[in-house]
């Protein structure tokens, strides 16, 4: 695989770990929907820094992503960008101080063994 292609897949994946976070973080900090009502809430969900960051996040993933789909076949793009799967999993216990149960490592190194499996057929 070419260098110029991992770097845009290496790219996708930190924007898809980034841009959960920051939706995480923002939407730990919106007010409960009950206790303002809809127009306040609403508000707040446009108005949110980490929300408004990882729309951004996510535009910048999706011209990545669609750069990596003109130069990768779907069936071989979208297994290899199941490796966020885990980045996130390792970003929220990082960052987010979230506990990963033992079923849950598993189940992100099952994956990236068959991301591995799939990449190795290019």
């Amino acid at each position: 695989m070419k260098t110029s292609i991992i770097a845009l897949f290496a790219l996708s994946i930190a924007c898809d770990v980034s841009g959960q976070l920051a939706f995480k973080l923002g939407a730990n900090r919106l007010p409960a929907a009950r206790a303002v009502g809809a127009g306040l809430f609403a508000l707040s969900l446009v108005s949110e820094p980490w929300l408004l960051a990882g729309l951004a996040i996510y535009a910048l993933e999706f011209l990545v992503w669609t750069r990596i789909l003109a130069l990768v076949p779907l069936a071989i793009a979208f297994p290899l960008a199941s490796l966020n799967i885990l980045g996130i999993t390792l970003a929220s216990h990082l960052w987010l101080n979230e506990r990963i149960g033992r079923r849950q490592y598993a189940g992100a190194v099952l994956v990236t063994a068959g991301v591995a499996l799939v990449a190795t057929s290019l």
